[in-house]
């Protein structure tokens, strides 16, 4: 069957089989590798993705689920040839080690920053904690996430 979807704002169509997963096909059929697939259960949020503006696992969405909708990744967020400001934020805080689970983490923070909140850093513990990382300990991806929804903030001024 066929999918057509908007993928990181360009318009995709693909076969896919009935039953594939999301990860699966951002990975295997469309060369996107930066989804990761960890524990392929939605517990580790290394494949997380944007679709509509909401952070989903991918390894639990059927493909065929996001047909029309808009699906973002981390390649998505590319700027003029330089890191997103979320990507920067996670550079800059010291957040990223071995990056396993860096893409995912920096999908989910998009979606935070999409809502224009302001989040104190127990409420952005919450908002990652279906996020597993076995190098930083969190804090440094903390600071960065207070970093980059604290300037959003200013700039939305809510």
């Amino acid at each position: 069957m066929k999918l057509s979807f908007i993928l990181n704002d360009v318009p995709t169509r693909v076969e896919i089989e009935p039953f594939d997963l999301l990860a699966d096909v951002l990975r295997d059929r469309l060369g996107l590798t930066g989804t990761k697939k960890g524990c392929g259960q939605g517990e580790c949020g290394a494949c997380t993705v944007i679709v509509d503006g909401k952070a989903v696992n991918s390894c639990m969405v059927p493909a065929a689920r996001v047909e029309g909708c808009r699906v973002v990744t981390i390649e998505g967020l590319k700027t003029a040839g330089k890191p997103h400001p979320i990507q920067q934020a996670f550079i800059d805080a010291g957040a990223v080690q071995c990056g396993f689970c860096t893409p995912g983490l920096i999908m989910t923070a998009v979606e935070i920053v999409g809502t224009g909140k302001r989040y104190n850093r127990d409420e952005l513990r919450k908002l990652i904690s279906g996020h597993l990382c076995r190098c930083t300990g969190y804090e440094n991806i903390l600071n960065a996430m207070e970093r980059i929804v604290e300037e959003t903030y200013k700039v939305v001024g809510k």
